[in-house]
């Protein structure tokens, strides 16, 4: 599917998720860990902070492959306007999973591209509302115990078990919650010439 003769594309972030979604499609690009602060300084909403931290990665990657197409994305989960980020450790992920429980938790997946050709710059937030099921300490420990999501903002892997978890999603694009919306990710690599079509 991909254009050969395009520029190489970058994907300015570590995350094994979002190169799984992009080796679905894509048989060729490299990687590039940013290196950048993701402290929320200006008192950004969730919404405006993933925009924010996803332009931000792609701007820096971008300053070392500035013929590179950079792909840049950045996900935050909120519990009302309250970031939950990645948990880090088992208490930690079975404090945030219990207060899930019964709530409707944001998803908020970012992304920023740069394309080399055109000096332009195409920016996306995807908005996923996850509602939880309520449910015991018991199910969160069990759920834990398998999937071991504590690189996972909410505490959970949408690849994995998490949806034992839900009542409901209500998405434009299901692979946003994985970590990048490769709808609109594909749709401008169509017209930018990446993709054959």
């Amino acid at each position: 599917m991909q254009n050969p003769s395009a520029p190489t594309i970058v994907l300015a972030s570590a995350s094994a998720y979002r190169r799984g979604l992009l080796d679905r499609f894509l048989d060729s690009y490299e990687t590039v860990s940013p290196d950048i602060d993701e402290s929320n300084d200006l008192q950004l909403s969730p919404k405006e902070l993933a925009q924010h931290l996803a332009r931000k990665k792609a701007e820096t990657v971008s300053m070392n492959a500035r013929n590179s197409l950079i792909i840049g994305a950045d996900q935050l989960a909120a519990l009302d306007d309250q970031i939950l980020g990645k948990p880090g450790s088992h208490q930690k992920a079975v404090e945030q999973l219990l207060a899930a429980s019964g709530q409707s938790v944001t998803f908020w997946t970012a992304v920023c591209i740069l394309d080399p050709v055109g000096r332009a710059r195409y920016e996306h937030v995807d908005e996923t509302k996850v509602q939880f099921r309520q449910f015991d300490r018991r199910l969160a420990e069990s759920y834990l115990r398998h999937d071991e999501p504590y690189d996972c903002a909410g505490s959970f892997k949408i690849e994995g078990a998490g949806f034992v978890l839900f009542e409901s999603v209500r998405t434009d694009d299901p692979t946003a919650l994985i970590g990048l919306p490769m709808i609109w990710v594909s749709d401008v690599l169509l017209e930018l010439g990446y993709l054959v079509q």
